[in-house]
C-alpha cells in the first residue's frame, strides 16, 4: 500500500523516467488520455501514474478531485484495455493523491489502443516504429546473436577464425599458455559451446572477434563500410572500402582509416597555421561504436555505413533508434545490450549514455555546428559538420546548438543561460542580443523552455531542455 512517504519519495526522483510519470490534475483528466498513458507506460515496462502533483521540479502536491470512485475506475479500464490497473487513493498532508499501477506488458506482446501501439516521447504519446514493434515481438524467439554461426569445428579451427590473441589483450587478461584455456575462457564467456568433442562459434562471438568476417556467410554483409566521395555530394566516389575483422578487433584499425581519410582543414593556432582534421578523432570513434552497437542486426543486405564527404561525415546504421533522437543525449537503452556490454569491456565504447555528450562536448570545444541526428526510414543517421563561422550557420544550425548546449548543461547538473550559449559560440558579450533571439527561437521550437524555479527574469533567466 502506497504511503504519504512513498509520495514524497517519487517526488524527489531528479526527473520523470522510464516508469513514472507525475500528471497535476486538480479538477480532473481525460479517460482517453488515461487510457493511452496506461497503455504506453505498459509498453515501456510498467510504472507509476501519479495525479495530483505537479510535474515540474520541486513537484509540488496540488491535490486532484479526479478519479472519486477507483474501483469502478479500474474496472473501466480493464474493459478499455484488456489488462488490469490497480488504482489508489493517497490522501498527503498536502491534498488528495491518486496514484495508477500499471504493469508490464507480458514478454513478447505490445498493447495498443484501437490498433495504435503507444510509447512516450518527452510529453507527447506517439506510435511504436515498425522496428521497435519487430523487437518486441521477437522477444519470445531465440536471440539471433547467441545461436552458432559455424558448427562442428575442433580447438584449433577455432582458434584459426577468430582473434583470441587481441580478445585477452582487449579485455586486459594475460594469454593463457595452453590452447585448452583459451577455449575454457571463451565458454565461460558463452562466446563458444562446446559440441560433444567439437565446438560451435555463436554470431555475437564471430561478429566481434572474426579474423575474416568472410569466413562467416551469413555475418560477411554486417561489416562496416567506408565510402569516400569527392566533394559535397555522392556525384563522384573515390574509394569504396569494406571492413574485414570483426568489431572488436578491427575497431581500431577502422578508426585509422576513417581518420586517414577525412579532408584537412587550416585553422590558426596562436597565430600559426596548422592543418587539423574536419572533425576530432572522439566524434568519430564515439558516433561509429554506436552505430555498430546500436543497428538492427535482424535486418539483411544492410550494414553500418561512414561517408565521408568533402564538408561532413554522415555515419548511419540500420533500424530506426530504440530511444528518440531528441533524448540520445540523456538516453540510453541497447537494442543488443550483450554486444554493447562486451565492446564496453573491451574499451571500444563508453560507459552507459556518455558516447553522444562527448560527440556535443567535443563539437562545442572545437566549435563545429551541431552534429544533427535523424530517424529515417529502417535507419538512423548521424551527421557532423566541419568547421563553419557563426555567421554562415543558418537558423535551424544555431536551433540545433542551442538545445544540445541546453541538454548537455542539464546532464552536466548545470544549467544554460545567455552567457552559456553566447560562450559556446565564442561570441563577445555585445552579441548578447543575438544569443537571445537564438534562445527565443529555439523556446518557440519546442525544444527548450525556461526554468520557472529562477523566476521569469530575462537577466537570471535559465533555460532546460523541454523534458526536463
Amino acid at each position: 500500500m502506497t504511503n504519504p512517504e512513498q509520495i514524497d519519495l517519487w517526488r524527489s526522483s531528479p526527473s520523470e523516467h522510464q516508469r513514472l510519470e507525475f500528471k497535476e490534475a486538480k479538477k480532473g483528466f481525460d479517460n482517453r488520455r488515461l487510457f493511452k498513458y496506461c497503455v504506453a507506460l505498459a509498453n515501456e515496462g510498467g510504472g507509476q501514474l501519479i495525479l495530483g502533483i505537479a510535474d515540474a521540479p520541486p513537484r509540488p502536491v496540488v491535490g486532484t478531485s479526479a478519479f472519486k470512485n477507483p474501483i469502478e475506475m479500474a474496472e473501466i479500464l480493464f474493459q478499455a484495455l484488456g489488462f488490469r490497473v490497480d488504482i489508489e487513493e493517497v490522501y498527503h498532508p498536502a491534498g488528495r493523491v491518486v496514484v495508477f499501477h500499471i504493469p508490464s506488458r507480458p514478454r513478447g506482446t505490445a498493447y495498443h489502443l484501437e490498433g495504435a501501439y503507444l510509447m512516450r516521447a518527452g510529453e507527447q504519446l506517439v506510435p511504436m516504429s515498425e522496428d521497435q514493434l519487430r523487437r518486441i515481438f521477437a522477444e519470445g524467439e531465440p536471440n539471433w546473436l547467441e545461436e552458432p554461426s559455424i558448427h562442428g569445428i575442433d580447438a584449433q579451427r577455432v582458434i584459426d577464425l577468430l582473434d583470441t590473441q587481441s580478445f585477452f589483450e582487449l579485455i586486459k587478461l594475460p594469454y593463457p599458455t595452453e590452447r585448452t584455456g583459451v577455449i575454457e575462457r571463451f565458454i565461460q564467456e558463452r562466446l563458444i559451446d562446446r559440441e560433444g568433442d567439437l565446438y560451435s562459434i555463436r554470431r555475437l562471438c564471430a561478429l566481434l572477434l572474426a579474423k575474416r568476417l568472410e569466413d562467416f556467410a551469413e555475418l560477411a554483409r554486417k561489416a562496416p563500410r567506408v565510402v569516400v566521395y569527392s566533394g559535397n555530394s555522392k556525384l563522384e566516389t573515390k574509394l569504396d572500402q569494406v571492413g574485414a575483422k570483426g568489431y572488436a578487433v578491427g575497431f581500431q584499425g577502422l578508426i585509422r582509416f576513417i581518420m586517414n581519410q577525412l579532408p584537412q582543414n587550416e585553422v590558426i593556432v596562436d597565430a600559426l597555421r596548422k592543418e587539423v582534421k574536419l572533425v576530432p578523432e572522439i566524434t568519430i570513434r564515439e558516433l561509429v561504436a554506436n552505430a555498430l552497437i546500436h543497428q538492427d542486426l535482424m535486418m539483411s543486405g544492410v550494414s553500418v555505413m561512414i561517408e565521408v564527404y568533402s564538408n561532413r561525415i554522415e555515419i548511419s546504421n540500420p533500424g530506426e533508434p530504440v530511444v528518440p533522437v531528441e533524448r540520445f543525449i540523456d538516453g540510453y537503452q541497447s537494442r543488443n545490450e550483450r554486444l554493447a556490454n562486451l565492446m564496453r569491456r573491451m574499451g571500444i565504447c563508453e560507459e552507459k549514455s556518455s558516447g553522444i555528450d562527448k560527440v556535443i562536448n567535443a563539437a562545442e570545444v572545437f566549435q563545429l555546428p551541431a552534429p544533427y541526428f535523424n530517424a529515417g526510414h529502417q535507419r538512423t543517421i548521424a551527421i557532423l559538420y566541419g568547421p563553419k563561422n557563426f555567421d554562415d550557420m543558418d537558423r535551424d544550425d544555431r536551433i540545433r546548438a542551442c538545445y544540445q548546449h541546453c541538454a548537455l548543461k542539464w546532464v552536466m547538473s548545470e544549467r544554460m543561460t545567455n552567457q552559456s550559449l553566447r560562450e559556446r559560440f565564442r561570441l563577445p558579450e555585445r552579441k548578447s542580443a543575438i544569443i537571445s533571439q537564438i534562445i527565443s527561437a529555439t523556446i518557440e521550437s519546442g525544444s527548450i523552455k525556461q526554468d520557472e524555479a529562477v523566476g521569469l527574469s530575462r537577466k537570471f533567466a535559465r533555460y532546460l531542455p523541454f523534458w526536463a
